[in-house]
């Protein structure tokens, strides 16, 4: 029996394809880039890819609402049960860098949870899709969360005042080199390559809801450091610190990051 989000998840993916080969026309070809009020980079690749993907999607559901870190917020979208949430060029410092961990993150979000969702890091080629019900995949095979259970050795990626913090590193809790697309750190959860990883508090919708259901379909969980899951297409689009982790660590993983975030307001850091 086809899954009833098919057609969603291969919008998704030709389009995720598309707008990959539209960033890569200007990555490491030093593309124009600006700073935004929250003083984060924006480079004209964002904006292109921004409107490439608003006019594509679109057209192709003109029913759905429309979230992008890149576009203008409309308060329309609250009166839409489903709706695109995306960002264009997630990771747009290490873009412009020309480092490599950066992605196109899509996802189609109904009643404020994902049901379809797109992953590309172009650089990589690795394409990672879910739906709901459907399981996740890496380029077209199925992927699973690592499965691991102890905290001393588990890998680790989020923001190096948590992850290399005493909380940390006293349970043995491996960290390794930051992940800057956000996007792409939980999808690295969800492939498996990271036991664990974690979001500060400046995370929003955009950053979050592909990987959320790459998560969630791998077997993970993704949730705030109260356990709750992530709800999106709300008027505030910005998160409390997340964890993902597998179901065996994960409950631990976000104690130790509530630890390290109250340790760091103790000493004012």
């Amino acid at each position: 029996m086809a899954s009833p989000h098919a057609a969603d998840l291969a919008l998704l993916a030709d389009a995720a394809r598309q707008a990959g080969a539209m960033a890569m026309g200007y990555f490491r070809q030093s593309p124009e880039v600006w700073t935004k009020g929250d003083s984060s980079p924006v480079s004209e690749a964002d904006l292109a890819v921004d409107r490439f993907l608003a006019t594509h999607l679109g057209a192709a559901r003109p029913d759905y609402g429309w979230l992008s870190e890149e576009s203008v917020d409309d308060p329309v979208r609250l009166q839409h049960r489903r709706i695109f949430i995306v960002d264009p060029i997630d990771g747009t410092r290490a873009f412009v860098r020309g480092d490599e961990d950066w992605t196109v993150s899509l996802a189609i979000v109904e009643d404020g949870r994902p049901i379809a969702a797109a992953v590309l890091c172009p650089p990589r080629d690795e394409l990672f899709l879910a739906s709901l019900g459907g399981g996740a995949l890496l380029n077209g095979a199925v992927v699973m969360t690592s499965g691991a259970t102890r905290l001393a050795g588990a890998r680790i990626a989020g923001p190096k005042g948590f992850v290399r913090s005493a909380a940390f590193t006293d349970a043995g809790v491996e960290p390794v080199p930051l992940v800057h697309s956000l996007a792409y750190r939980l999808s690295l959860v969800a492939a498996g390559r990271l036991d664990a990883a974690a979001a500060s508090s400046k995370a929003c919708d955009w950053d979050l809801a592909a990987a959320d259901l790459l998560v969630q379909e791998a077997g993970g969980r993704l949730t705030d450091l109260d356990g709750r899951s992530v709800a999106y297409n709300r008027e505030t689009v910005r998160h409390p610190p997340l964890v993902a982790a597998t179901p065996a660590m994960h409950d631990a993983i976000a104690a130790l990051l509530a630890n390290a975030i109250a340790a760091r307001a103790l000493h004012g850091a």
